[in-house]
């Protein structure tokens, strides 16, 4: 019997080399704002407005790039990032928060959210979410 292992899938490669890039050249708000120029269709509207939202619920968390999506972050450590659908071609944007946001609630409690719209009450729960991770 022989037993084949696969490894990493090419999305997966290209993180990880951009995360090497991100490491070697520090971060910059800048290269944040294009990479989100970068997406395309929803995920660029979503991650225009994802930015937006967190920049103004948490102004002291900076911003940079965490294997090539936005994230932001208190003391150089990831807080929450923004994942756009088409990075692992998943049918859905995320907002993701590491430990260091401190969400906890209980015994378990989300760190992932899926955005399909950026409606009013979607936007109050990302800015109270954020706003407390902060």
């Amino acid at each position: 019997m022989t037993t084949t292992y696969e490894g990493f899938t090419e999305a997966e490669r290209g993180a990880m080399k951009e995360r090497a890039k991100e490491l070697k050249n520090g971060a910059k708000e800048s290269e944040v704002l294009a990479k989100i120029a970068e997406m395309t269709g929803t995920d660029r509207v979503l991650g225009e407005r994802v930015h937006t939202l967190i920049r103004a619920a948490a102004p002291g968390l900076t911003p940079k790039l965490w294997y090539g999506m936005p994230a932001y972050a208190r003391d150089g450590k990831v807080v929450c990032f923004f994942q756009p659908a088409a990075k692992f071609k998943s049918r859905y944007a995320m907002l993701g928060f590491s430990d260091e946001a401190h969400l906890d609630d209980g015994d378990m409690w989300a760190t992932y959210f899926a955005i399909t719209e950026l409606t009013d009450r979607v936007a109050a729960r990302v800015s109270a979410l954020v706003g407390k991770a902060a």
